[in-house]
């Protein structure tokens, strides 16, 4: 499916959950082993603030993953992101399991993986997102493709539908936050002031003596 779409915008505009894969969607999907078993996973900063931007706006978000790692827990928390599940054996259902917790249909929640495992998920969500290393079997059965890979801002700032469709929540919330330091403003220089003298022909004037 193509990457763009007015479905894939309107399926975006409805998604209060986002949930995302790790290996091969915030990661390029290589796993980097030391002696001890997996070492490190390299994350990109586009990812993370694409993430922070889509918390602010609203959207709840979690990482459901087949895999554990230390790594994952702590650019989660860096990230303050609410739902984590690693080590997922069944990811159908563990992701009906968070519906029922968070009261929340399908057509609210969205998830981006990047292989055929995650298929039973991104089959039942309301919107379903690849990257574009996905096998082709996967970015046929998706609502939106992103066009940045993998690891290195695919689920980052600007590139992702769920983002460009929270936009205007965000806009909102940051002309409501202008607003209210406009009126705290006008209200300080007002304090500083004082209240403002009579005038004449009004109550409180007084005529001094010629």
């Amino acid at each position: 499916m193509s990457s763009a779409g007015s479905d894939a915008l309107e399926r975006a505009r409805r998604v209060r959950v986002m949930l995302f894969d790790v290996d091969g969607v915030l990661t390029d999907g290589r796993l980097w082993y030391g002696p001890g078993g997996e070492a490190l996973k390299a994350f990109h900063a586009l990812d993370g603030h694409g993430i922070k931007m889509l918390g602010a706006s609203g959207v709840q978000v979690g990482i459901l993953s087949g895999r554990s790692s230390a790594a994952v827990a702590a650019r989660a928390a860096e990230l303050s992101i609410r739902h984590v599940f690693q080590g997922v054996e069944d990811k159908r259902l563990r992701y009906e399991a968070l519906l029922r917790d968070l009261a929340v249909a399908p057509e609210a929640v969205g998830y981006i993986a990047d292989d055929v495992v995650d298929l039973p998920v991104l089959l039942a969500c309301g919107f379903a997102c690849a990257v574009r290393e996905a096998p082709e079997a996967v970015r046929q059965r998706v609502h939106y493709v992103c066009t940045a890979p993998a690891g290195a801002g695919a689920a980052g700032r600007g590139d992702g539908r769920t983002f460009q469709a929270q936009t205007s929540r965000l806009d909102r919330l940051d002309a409501g936050s202008r607003l209210h330091a406009v009126s705290a403003r006008s209200a300080l220089a007002r304090a500083w002031r004082g209240p403002p003298a009579p005038r004449p022909g009004r109550p409180g004037w007084r005529n001094r003596a010629p």
